[in-house]
Order: structure tokens, then C-alpha cells, then sequence
């Protein structure tokens, strides 16, 4: 008997050192990547409808747009509204390229690399070509995103990555999976906070303040979000950060190169178990949501133009703390929880 194809396409496996991580065709999702075989993101089965947006290339569009319709270089255009509920939710979200399965372009022990041709869609009729490189290193995964016009008309464009970081645990009830995740480090260095209407489209923004300052990475307890931050801070190179720390010590960074401009975070706090992965999702963008609609940092791609981002996940083993102790004159190791004054990290 011939063996079906999976529903999420062909899997494409890939290993460098302690890292490992399978891609499936469908989308080109991460559906896992692990390291020293403990779970880094959320994983899901290579039948499973896609839990969440887990894994996602998220384009044209990342996020949302009001009422799915959008006016580009004097022409107006409706996407399918596939969010509309809860009311007054009423919105097209994440694009279309986790609809189709992707063309294989190359695959190495190390790196693959896949591509879609967007159709001819009534809500995107640009003939653009979006390809992604997914490479794993020493200190984990890259992935690369370029995409390119091949029409004779610019094109809109904007991107996002929909990555749900484990929280180390599998609980299994939504409500241990909230407190597994709250136990969890959240940093995001922003200045703003993205307001939003009930409708989560965006309505402005306001200086991170109270539950919304995640600049020092607090816990997640009592953070229940479905939010955005912008105003990013950035390092000598244009680089920025995020980082999510795990009760066990197990670290990721998520590093966007220049072009990432928004930073969303989904808890799925008080979700239904079957919406509700054990972690949380921490999403780079390239623009917020909406973009379509108000222009902001929304990309414009010139005929034969091309735009690309980086966006590395930086594991970071898991670390102990030292802490020196006068009356014993040593010191001595713990396991990890959070920086405190007189307090040392030191990975391992």
C-alpha cells in the first residue's frame, strides 16, 4: 500500500550539532525545532490542522486588516475576512501564504530553502515571489525572507513570523498551560505600546507603562496579551531583540535584523485547550497590523524590486546562577530565576 503525503506536505528535516528542526511543505511552517531534544518551539503533527497560527510565514500581511480591503496605488482590493469573531472582529489576517504548499528550492543536512509564487488573487493580484531559508548554526536557527517583484506594478508588502515558544512543560489543561507560561520571562525593549478597538485594529499608541513595560523582563503573571510594541530599541547593528526565559534556564532570543519594525505577543490566556499551545507566541514584524490600510512601515516593491529580513532564534543553554556567600567565603550555584542586585548569571 502507497503511503499518503502528509496533509502538511512533504517534511523537509534539518540538523547542525544539538539543533534540529523539520519544515513542513505546507506554508513552510516550522512544525518543530528542538534542541538537545527538548522542545524550543511548540510542535505540532504533520496532519494536525495548524494550532494557532503556529509556525506561520505570515505574507503579504502580517496581523490584520479592517474589513479585509485596503486602496493601493489608486486601486482598491478585498481580501477574504477569515477573523470575525469574536464581534465586532471583522478582519483578514495573516495573508495567504500559509494557504499553499510551498516549491522545495534546495535542502542541505543544515538549511532548506523553499518558495511561493503568489496566484493571481483578487486581494493580491502582484506577481510577487517570496522565498525562505531556514539555516540552522551554533547558537540555533536563521531564517532568511526575500521577497520579490516580478510584475510590471509596485506591490504592497509586509511580513511577520509566528513562532509559539515552548514554555518546557506540556501541561494538559489550558489552565496549567497559562501558569506554565506565566512562570515564563518576557522581554521586549519598546518605548509604545500599540493601542487597539475591540476589533484589535490598531488606534494609536501610548508609552509603555504597567503591565505593558517589558523592558527589565518580568514574568508573565497577570500578563494576558494579545498586543503589539513599537518604537523598538535597537543595537549598534539595527538589530532587536526579544527574549523569552523558561523556569527550566533555557533561553531564546529572537533577533530581527533592521527591517523588523513591531514586535506582537499572544498569550492565549483563557483560550480553549485546542487553541491554546503549550507556550506563547512572540511574533517580529516587519509593520503592525493594519499596515495595508494606514501605510505604516508598509513596504512598497518597485517592479523587479526585492526586500529581504533576517530574523535569527537564539538558544541559550540552560543557566545557573552565582551568588557569593561572605559568612562561607564560596560561592555556590542554583538553578536559574531572575538577575537580582548581587546576583550573577553564568551560562554554561
Amino acid at each position: 500500500m502507497t503511503s499518503k503525503t502528509p496533509r502538511t506536505g512533504n517534511q523537509y528535516s534539518i540538523h547542525y550539532g544539538d539543533y534540529s528542526a523539520v519544515i513542513c511543505e505546507l506554508g513552510a511552517k516550522i512544525r518543530r525545532f528542538d534542541y538537545q531534544g527538548k522542545e524550543i518551539f511548540c510542535p505540532f503533527g504533520v496532519n494536525d490542522l495548524t494550532p494557532t497560527c503556529n509556525g506561520y510565514v505570515l505574507a503579504p500581511w502580517p496581523n490584520r486588516i479592517e474589513n479585509g480591503e485596503y486602496d493601493f496605488n489608486g486601486k482598491h482590493y478585498c481580501a477574504p475576512v477569515n477573523e470575525y469573531h469574536p464581534a465586532p472582529r471583522n478582519n483578514a489576517n495573516h495573508g495567504y501564504a500559509y494557504h499553499y504548499m510551498w516549491k522545495l528550492e534546495s535542502l542541505t543536512d543544515s538549511a532548506v530553502t523553499l518558495s511561493l509564487r503568489f496566484p493571481n488573487l483578487d486581494g493580491y493580484p502582484f506577481d510577487v515571489t517570496v522565498t525562505v531559508t531556514y539555516e540552522l548554526g551554533d547558537n540555533g536557527m536563521t531564517a532568511t525572507v526575500n521577497a520579490r517583484n516580478d510584475g510590471d506594478e509596485p506591490a504592497p508588502w509586509a511580513l511577520g513570523l509566528h513562532p509559539w515558544l515552548a514554555n518546557g512543560k506540556q501541561g494538559a489543561t489550558a489552565a496549567e498551560r497559562d501558569a506554565d507560561s506565566a512562570a515564563c520571562h518576557l522581554q521586549i525593549k519598546a518605548a509604545s505600546h500599540v493601542t487597539v478597538n475591540e476589533a484589535l485594529i490598531p488606534t494609536g499608541t501610548e508609552p509603555v507603562t504597567g503591565i505593558y513595560d517589558l523592558n527589565d523582563g518580568p514574568t508573565l503573571e497577570g500578563r494576558a496579551f494579545d498586543d503589539a510594541w513599537v518604537d523598538v530599541e535597537r543595537a549598534a547593528d539595527g538589530t532587536t531583540t526579544t527574549t523569552f526565559t523558561r523556569p527550566d534556564g533555557i533561553e531564546v532570543k529572537i533577533i530581527g535584523d533592521e527591517t523588523i519594525n513591531a514586535w506582537q505577543c499572544y498569550t492565549a490566556t483563557g483560550a480553549p485547550f485546542a487553541e491554546h499551545p503549550y507556550g506563547i507566541a512572540v511574533e517580529p514584524m516587519t509593520a503592525p497590523a493594519n499596515a495595508f490600510r494606514t501605510g505604516d512601515h508598509l513596504v512598497t516593491l518597485a517592479p523587479n524590486g526585492d526586500y529581504t529580513t533576517v530574523v535569527r532564534y537564539e538558544v541559550v543553554p540552560e543557566v545557573v546562577l552565582l551568588r557569593w556567600l561572605p559568612s562561607r567565603g564560596e560561592p555556590i550555584f542554583y538553578p536559574y530565576v531572575p538577575p537580582r542586585l548581587g546576583t550573577y548569571a553564568i551560562r554554561l
